[in-house]
């Protein structure tokens, strides 16, 4: 068993990728590890009632365990697991792999950006969470078209049918509509919590229905793992890694980074990275390389507009990437 612990690699799956970090066991390989374990603290729910015996919502942390069906994805912040329940229910599970905030604290932020979560409909809904002294998790909704990663990734690497030119455009548009909700909040901060900032956006954070609706999830999350203090809000500007601190500009250069993935992926990525100039306008004889789509004469302008957005959203200066607001303007016109 212990053989077991060291050495076995967690199931995988490209849905939910968030890129691997490192190999992680799942619940269920921690629940045959550690079979002295007496933890079965109950998982709470974010309607912020208590857990009735007839709401339907009882689960322990033991439950959890035995309904994981492993590791799906793996990041910097934490383990990405899929669960699935005797009575047939799927969630998603956000484990972390270091938390410095208290309980109360865990407890009080998870509650807000439930909350929060609740009043958008691009937003990924916060069921529930878990604080024990070895595991700290969130629970969230399941998607079975999974991220829009995994569309990509599929598209490119394992011959599924990529996404249309219309099903791209959705997206983009309900993805700045998050953004917009999120960047919107006021107060911006409460009790050590910055509420208008995303903080980690990406690919794989954007969860995809059937119908093709994109959800912004991990909302928030980076604050629950620690505490944000007035030196880390201010912008590092000789950095542009995901690593830098939380702020609206950040977000809104990811966003970028996002567009120009979904436009044509890596190509469009290092087109952008070679180019000493604003990069704007027509990408002309190079376009054909880069699109990873077909789109008719009378769309190449919105492709174009997008494009354009993109690259003043990858903008080296951060004054001069535009806010959400104007973004949303110039895609709806």
């Amino acid at each position: 068993m212990l053989a077991r612990a060291l050495y076995t690699k967690p199931k995988r799956s490209f849905r939910y990728n968030e890129g691997s970090c490192r190999s992680s066991l799942s619940l269920c390989e921690y629940d045959e590890i550690f079979v002295g374990c007496m933890e079965n603290e109950l998982v709470v729910p974010c309607d912020g009632g208590a857990m009735e015996e007839d709401s339907g919502f009882k689960w322990r942390l033991k439950d959890v365990m035995w309904a994981s069906v492993g590791v799906v994805g793996e990041s910097a912040l934490g383990v990405t697991e899929k669960v699935v329940f005797s009575d047939g229910t799927c969630r998603i599970l956000k484990r972390f792999r270091m938390v410095y905030v208290r309980r109360k604290g865990f407890r009080r932020r998870v509650a807000r950006l439930a909350e929060i979560g609740q009043c958008c409909d691009y937003l990924v809904p916060v069921r529930a969470y878990l604080y024990s002294k070895r595991f700290k998790f969130v629970v969230s909704d399941y998607y079975p078209m999974g991220s829009l990663y995994d569309l990509l990734i599929g598209a490119r690497e394992h011959g599924h049918t990529p996404l249309t030119w219309k099903k791209r455009l959705k997206i983009i548009l309900q993805v700045a509509r998050a953004i917009c909700f999120i960047h919107s909040q006021s107060p911006a901060r409460e009790r050590n919590m910055i509420m208008n900032v995303h903080g980690n956006l990406k690919t794989s954070n954007i969860m995809i229905d059937v119908d093709f609706n994109a959800y912004l999830s991990n909302y928030g999350f980076t604050q629950l793992a620690k505490e944000v203090s007035d030196d880390t809000h201010q912008w590092n500007t000789s950095s542009q890694s995901p690593r830098e601190p939380l702020s609206r500009k950040n977000d809104i250069y990811h966003f970028g980074l996002i567009m120009l993935d979904i436009l044509g992926g890596a190509k469009a990525l290092e087109l952008i990275e070679s180019c000493d100039c604003e990069r704007k306008g027509d990408p002309k004889d190079k376009e054909g390389g880069i699109f990873e789509f077909t789109f008719e004469g009378k769309d190449r302008w919105k492709v174009l507009k997008v494009w354009n957005m993109a690259i003043e959203c990858t903008n080296r200066s951060r004054e001069a990437r535009p806010s959400i607001e104007n973004i949303l303007l110039h895609l709806n016109n």
